[in-house]
């Protein structure tokens, strides 16, 4: 495959869709050091136990810094109350206050609620042997969540626009961005997946069934610290991009076993030490500022589904390709409906005959 495939000029005009997520910059040192002592105490003992139990560090520091926040709440507006002693009308009152003074989203409200309830949880299953607790009812899950509504809108991208984002990066020299969003094109892998991909995983050794790379196993979502272990797989079609990339690490003398890299300079001798990248928001709002519309990572998940589902492979293809443990994923990734193919299975002489087509033809 040439890299001349990509070189096609997306000429239409597109509206960007501003993002619609708030921030608020709700806790402070001076606030934490306030805070209920009942209430970090509880937190952290939950918090361990959840290590106990092999819950990831992420999920972990995740509910850490929701505490942090429901803490704070609870220090200014509900005289730093113990939380087991909460009333429903408290809870009630923190939801409106999300919702209307933070202008929170209804999944940020649900998700901060999530954990407050897996909180209540542990107090009820684990802590019920103890004198202070045997009387807990767990009631965060009793106040009604507010209304689910969708926080932006869904982006959904063409062959045109990636390939103009593609080419549009290549033109400016931006190896490796264009390597990151043609690995992410053309794989369909996750955030944190694709931030784990190695120079290595691009050699001879790996390119499998004439057609694609297969990575070594690497960390997925899923339970526990090491998450689940999968293989993931590339296929050709992001060669030019990868190749452009590695080009240019030689010319600049990268040494470093991580694909994508950050740099920093060593205060003693000022030589450059290159980090694997962590963070892929300068990638995001450079393909923002290329196509118009809002760009995320999972736009090229459901994108790479959706050019698999249009190649009529086999469902339980495309459920292998990505890993998935269950059938029902393929529904959720594909972007195409029942009308969108309308024209490829009928005409007015009746139903066609389709053939089937192959990853070869991504």
């Amino acid at each position: 495959m040439t890299l001349s495939r990509f070189f096609y000029i997306y000429g239409k005009g597109v509206i960007r869709i501003s993002r619609a997520t708030v921030y608020n910059n709700i806790v402070t040192p001076e606030k934490l050091e306030k805070i209920n002592p009942e209430n970090i105490s509880l937190g952290e003992d939950w918090l361990e136990y959840l290590q106990s139990v092999d819950r990831s560090p992420q999920t972990i520091q995740a509910y850490r810094n929701d505490l942090k926040i429901f803490w704070t709440w609870c220090l200014e507006f509900n005289n730093n109350k113990y939380f087991p002693e909460l009333t429903k009308r408290e809870v009630a009152k923190f939801q409106n206050h999300a919702l209307n003074s933070w202008g929170w989203s209804s999944n940020r409200i649900r998700r901060v609620k999530s954990t407050l309830s897996s909180l209540s949880n542990y107090i009820q299953d684990i802590l019920d042997d103890e004198k202070e607790f045997e009387d807990f009812k767990p009631i965060i899950r009793r106040i009604e969540n507010p209304a689910k509504e969708p926080v932006r809108e869904k982006t959904i991208l063409s062959d045109e626009q990636v390939e103009y984002l593609l080419t549009t990066l290549v033109e400016n020299k931006q190896y490796e961005c264009a390597c990151g969003f043609a690995i992410a094109a053309y794989s369909g892998m996750r955030h944190a997946e694709l931030l784990q991909m190695k120079v290595e995983y691009f050699n001879d050794e790996h390119f499998v069934y004439d057609s694609m790379w297969k990575t070594d196993k690497v960390r997925s979502k899923g339970f526990g610290k090491n998450g689940k272990q999968i293989n993931k797989f590339v296929l050709y079609g992001a060669n030019p991009y990868i190749d452009l990339w590695l080009t240019e690490r030689e010319e600049k003398g990268i040494d470093n076993e991580w694909l994508f890299i950050t740099t920093s300079i060593d205060s003693d001798t000022k030589q450059r030490i290159y980090h694997r990248r962590k963070d892929t928001s300068s990638w995001v709002e450079n393909a923002e500022k290329i196509l118009g519309v809002d760009v995320y990572l999972h736009a090229f998940r459901h994108y790479t589904c959706t050019r698999l589902h249009r190649l009529n492979l086999p469902s339980h293809v495309i459920q292998e390709f990505f890993a998935w443990s269950s059938a029902d994923m393929l529904n959720i990734y594909n972007d195409l409906t029942a009308e969108d193919e309308f024209g490829k299975y009928f005409s007015k002489d009746g139903v066609k005959s389709v053939e089937q087509g192959s990853l070869t033809d991504m």
